[in-house]
């Protein structure tokens, strides 16, 4: 393919929305470049048509992109991210009846993660006692911040993913209606699709993802760094026309024009007072009406949110060590570290390339556990023995 003409992949959900805006409003073209948006299901489905090269760029989850370049999982192919679509944007969103079975094992406010947490292992005990079934829990990819949010917290409470629950993966699409069967209780996922089990009265939503970790690493403009190697001059242009889309995103003048855009049947796909909602951080998340709101419940290139920031990659990988999916390795932890590409996005972007302020640790998780990116071995390592010995 050409530097001026792309083809990139995305899944339906608001995380994307530099991406669409870029292209239909007209940025993406004022840059000198043709871009082809294809509206994918599946995250395997857009890893791999990137990895071959069906794909230019891709909206990509971030861990994916770290994984494919380290080859865990699946073939190895270097994989950058020199923007971020999105900082945070997930929840946790239960059956009614789940969510009735923790108020009754609660032992405080429901909307602290500490507290629901050790209500889901009361419940889990219980259900062991009875001999019930476990719980089901839907994610959207192994390699995926929603997996590694719903670990984080499950095992804060004293849950162990691996043997008290079952993780499951679906598509984003695929969540509300498998919640509506009762083939999951629960799931994480990012928007609008927590909102759409709400709005069904299918669902409650237990967290915001953000309520886990105050900035939490999710979706990127993915390239294969061969391609990026190759075609560096277009990758810039590329960049500065998500730049522009993210400014108009955030521009409270634009919302409405936003939001009508978002909701096209080629695009997310669902109302556009959902999205508006969403990009406010105002989501109703209960049947009965009750709304929560969280300045940074989803943020698109706001206050430098688009700026990788590497002390994110390496804490991706701490979960992949920790979960199982990876050797702890110095070499390992450098290759995902490089695949955060700041130097682009600034090379890119010259006097706009913004830093967010992010916590000292980068995430800022509920549990107060402080992430030391110059130790994730010894921290990975304690971390999993304490959640087997729960």
């Amino acid at each position: 393919m050409t530097g001026d003409r792309l083809r990139i992949g995305f899944i339906p959900l608001v995380d994307a929305a530099a991406l669409m805006v870029a292209v239909d409003k007209g940025f993406a073209a004022q840059q000198g470049l043709a871009v082809d948006l294809v509206r994918e299901v599946s995250w395997s489905n857009v890893r791999d048509k990137l990895n071959i090269g069906l794909f230019d760029a891709a909206h990509l989850l971030a861990p994916v992109a770290i994984a494919s370049s380290l080859g865990i999982g699946h073939i190895k192919v270097p994989i950058i991210t020199p923007f971020v679509l999105g900082l945070n944007g997930n929840a946790i969103t239960v059956s009614p009846k789940l969510y009735a079975a923790l108020v009754d094992a609660a032992d405080g406010d429901l909307t602290d993660p500490r507290v629901s947490a050790r209500a889901l292992a009361r419940v889990i005990a219980d259900r062991r006692r009875r001999r019930v079934e476990p719980l089901i829990f839907g994610m959207t990819f192994p390699f995926s911040t929603h997996n590694y949010q719903l670990r984080f917290w499950m095992a804060a409470g004293g849950v162990d993913p691996d043997e008290d629950v079952r993780l499951v993966v679906l598509p984003p699409p695929y969540m509300v209606e498998s919640l509506a069967n009762a083939q999951v209780d629960g799931f994480c996922v990012g928007a609008p699709w927590n909102s759409v089990a709400v709005d069904h009265g299918v669902g409650l939503i237990l967290h915001f993802g953000c309520d886990v970790l105050a900035y939490a690493p999710e979706k990127s403009l993915a390239v294969r760094a061969a391609w990026a190697n190759e075609h560096g001059e277009a990758l810039q242009r590329l960049l500065r026309a998500l730049d522009r889309a993210t400014a108009f995103v955030n521009d409270p003048a634009r919302l409405d024009e936003v939001a009508a855009l978002l909701s096209a049947p080629d695009r997310v796909g669902v109302a556009p007072e959902m999205i508006r909602s969403t990009l406010q951080g105002r989501l109703s998340v209960a049947p009965d009406g009750s709304v929560r709101e969280a300045k940074d419940y989803l943020l698109i290139g706001r206050d430098g949110a688009a700026r990788p920031q590497q002390i994110h990659a390496a804490w991706l990988y701490a979960q992949m060590v920790r979960w199982g999916q990876t050797e702890p390795s110095a070499e390992l932890l450098a290759a995902a570290k490089a695949s955060f590409r700041p130097d682009l996005y600034v090379e890119a972007l010259g006097t706009n390339a913004k830093a967010a302020q992010l916590p000292d640790d980068g995430v800022g998780a509920f549990t107060g556990e402080q992430f030391d990116a110059d130790n994730i071995f010894g921290r990975a390592a304690l971390s999993t023995l304490q959640r087997r010995q729960s």
